[in-house]
């Protein structure tokens, strides 16, 4: 017994490891120079992608930052054509800015020419790119570089006269080679380069200031709270999973798979060893193993299906499942599950494993003794009922992958799985009375299976609907979504009145034997009925446009419906700049909120589309808080460059944007678009930050719940 504790406790320990796999910036970049020759030299630049994430190509794009060189200084050298960049990139239509983007994933080399004029050279400048995951997207970030070197100068040769032309055309300067389309095949048709000489104090030490005074305290760090962004794990969503897991298991007890085995299995290790003739001592001695081997048997169950979720996260890494989440072919095999499931649990199909597995086992069990023999009868339980909670764990599985929570997601809602499904053979065995007060097995445990069955269904919708947004199949618009739910919800009501019946649903008979037509109604499906018929009214509304907030998560996005009758609401931010929004915010005594977003950020306008249209959150958004909304990708050139320390090294700010992103990250630790942040006009946090959730009331009860800590600490 103590070692199945030692060995759960150091599974669900080995999988925690996984959560602190990488650290904050997403992309790694290192450069470097080589002189090809006395005449040439090329600057590379290798970028390391986080799993997950992906970094823009060069090529123009209408929003997200594409890489683009800058050069800031540049003696003894010019460019030789523009920046190119080594294998092919992804290409992929993104609806939000109707345009294709292109972008590397993994890794990433790029290249920049040089033409060394002869003698000591020198360049400086900086490399720009942006990168996004599915659900942030950092701001453009620079990668300064600095080189200085000699090469052996140049023979000078007189330009000859083609037949066609006096004189050969100079040499072309850095400005030109910046307009210049090179025809490398690694290259993209053109290229942002800055001017050569630029007319700034590229050079200049100046410290970052920011506002009027250095008491200002607006720009000091404030974070009072815990700030999980890009997906890390907190306290509260791990027991959430846990939590789900455990209501998962509680469930899978109730289906005909395993509420028979529990009564048999106890009524096994409380009786093994004894019969008629045995004396009370023997009777005592054979409850004490039986006690313990219940207790061993309930053990085993939750190292298997906590090994199970170990495997799963080892497989996929700690953020893969998550990174999976919003990818569409996986949505379309998540959608295929689910819908396999569904139609499993209405009587389909039966879902079982091979025979000769569970044969092969039970075999086993039966010719070995002690602690392995308990361990291959739990084994056999988990593969006699697999046709029942297979479903259920696939379903906890899937949300583990579309949730927020990374780390060891598998392994603790697979911990709260075992934990309820093994919890009632140890109790049942220490009070073995309670097996008299079990109710009996019958067509309830196939009404609690078709249940799930319609469950699974409308959430494989789900899934379909995130595919079929991002491939453009225009097929599951928001009221063909909702007519389906409805449909569903309805149909699920009708089964428990008794209205629909399934093949596998058992006759009931008359005294006389006689199949009876009209079944009597339990008082537990009558409101179990009640509610579904219930849930299929209150999204009838939808159809024509109502918000329908309590399922906003799991529908498609507002802008998919054809006929809507609501009226569109757009909040426009106050400020876009900090410092006379937090003004503002002072000389009214009112909270603020800071929007830190993007032009070319996919996911800021999903949030802006779906949830800041929403009636209630724009008007509290509009009247209640001051909104300050900064684009940290703002190419509007500061009056000169600032030197500022970011993290113990030195980083240049020349941009509106850079400023922004400066803010955010010294600020509130982070460097990820959608980031909002709540705050009292002293810049002191009022909640944990927010960033990409499309769930409208999670999002109404993070700005309420602001206000309330801003109206506490104003007595």
């Amino acid at each position: 017994m103590r070692r199945l504790l030692l060995l759960t406790l150091t599974l669900c320990c080995m999988s925690m490891a996984h959560a602190q796999m990488w650290g904050v910036k997403p992309v790694k970049v290192e450069t470097s120079i080589k002189e090809a020759s006395s005449t040439e030299a090329v600057i590379t630049f290798v970028a390391t992608i986080k799993d997950g994430w992906h970094m823009y190509s060069t090529e123009p794009m209408d929003g997200p930052t594409p890489t683009t060189l800058h050069m800031e200084k540049m003696t003894g050298a010019q460019l030789d054509g523009a920046l190119t960049y080594a294998g092919k990139p992804v290409k992929h239509f993104e609806a939000m800015f109707s345009t294709d983007v292109f972008y590397f994933e993994k890794t990433a080399t790029f290249r920049q020419k040089l033409k060394l004029l002869g003698g000591k050279y020198e360049v400086e400048g900086y490399l720009e790119y942006g990168a996004c995951n599915d659900q942030n997207c950092t701001p453009p970030t620079a990668v300064d570089f600095s080189f200085s070197g000699e090469a052996k100068p140049q023979k000078k040769e007189e330009p000859k006269a083609s037949p066609s032309q006096g004189n050969a055309p100079p040499a072309p300067t850095a400005s030109d080679a910046a307009q210049t389309p090179t025809n490398s095949a690694l290259s993209p048709d053109s290229a942002f380069l800055a001017d050569a000489n630029p007319a700034s104090t590229a050079d200049s030490d100046s410290v970052a200031v920011f506002v009027q005074g250095e008491d200002d305290a607006e720009w000091e760090p404030r974070i009072d709270y815990s700030t999980p962004v890009d997906g890390s794990l907190t306290e509260g969503s791990l027991v959430l999973l846990f939590a789900l897991g455990f209501i998962g298991g509680l469930i899978a007890l109730l289906t005909p798979c395993v509420w028979p085995i529990i009564p048999m299995t106890v009524s096994f290790f409380l009786k093994r060893g004894t019969n008629k003739n045995s004396s009370p001592e023997e009777k005592a001695a054979a409850k004490k193993r039986g006690i313990r081997d219940a207790i061993l048997y309930g053990l085993s169950i939750i190292v298997i299906y906590v090994a199970l979720g170990l495997v799963i996260t080892a497989i996929f890494g700690p953020s893969a499942l998550n990174d999976l989440a919003t990818n569409a072919v996986f949505n379309l095999l998540f959608f295929f599950m689910l819908l396999i499931f569904g139609i499993s649990f209405i009587g389909g199909f039966e879902l079982t494993l091979p025979s000769k597995w569970n044969t092969a086992v039970d075999k086993k069990a039966s010719t070995t003794t002690g602690l392995l023999s308990i361990f291959l009868m739990a084994f056999t339980l988990v593969l006699v009922s697999f046709s029942c909670t297979g479903p259920i764990i696939g379903f906890l599985l899937v949300e583990v992958a579309t949730s927020n929570i990374l780390g060891p997601g598998p392994v603790i809602g697979m911990l709260g799985f075992a934990i309820a499904l093994a919890l009632p053979f140890t109790l049942f065995a220490l009070f073995p009375q309670w097996l008299n007060a079990m109710p009996k097995s019958g067509n309830w445990m196939n009404v609690v299976k078709v249940t799930l069955g319609f469950v699974e269904l409308a959430f494989a919708l789900k899934f379909f609907s995130v595919a079929d947004l991002s491939y453009h199949w225009g097929l599951l618009d928001r009221e063909v979504f909702l007519s389906l739910w409805i449909a569903l919800a309805a149909l699920l009501g009708c089964y428990l009145i008794g209205w629909i019946r399934f093949p596998h649903d058992e006759e009931e008979y008359d005294e006389m034997g006689n199949v009876v037509l009209h079944q009597k109604t339990s008082v537990v499906r009558f409101f179990m009925a009640l509610v579904s018929f219930a849930f299929a009214i209150y999204m009838l509304p939808g159809l024509w446009g109502a918000p329908l907030k309590a399922i906003s998560a799991f529908a498609p996005p507002m802008k998919t419906q054809d006929f809507n009758l609501a009226p569109k609401q757009e909040v426009k931010p106050m400020f876009t700049d900090y410092e006379e929004g937090m003004l503002y915010a002072k000389e009214h005594h009112m909270p603020v909120m800071i929007d830190f977003t993007g032009y070319g950020c996919v996911n800021c306008r999903k949030m802006e589309a779906a949830v800041f249209t929403d009636t209630e959150v724009a008007d509290i958004m509009r009247n209640k808080y001051v909104l300050i909304q900064l684009y940290v990708d703002d190419k509007t050139k500061l009056s000169e460059p600032i030197v500022v320390d970011d993290n113990g090294s030195k980083r240049k700010l020349r941009t509106v944007g850079d400023r922004w992103s400066y803010l955010q990250s010294s600020k509130f630790d982070a460097s990820t678009q959608p980031f909002y942040v709540l705050a009292d006009h002293q810049g002191n946090l009022l909640e944990q930050p927010y960033s990409y959730d499309e769930d409208i009331p999670r999002f109404l009860k993070w700005l309420n719940s602001g206000l309330d800590r801003y109206s506490q600490n104003s007595r």
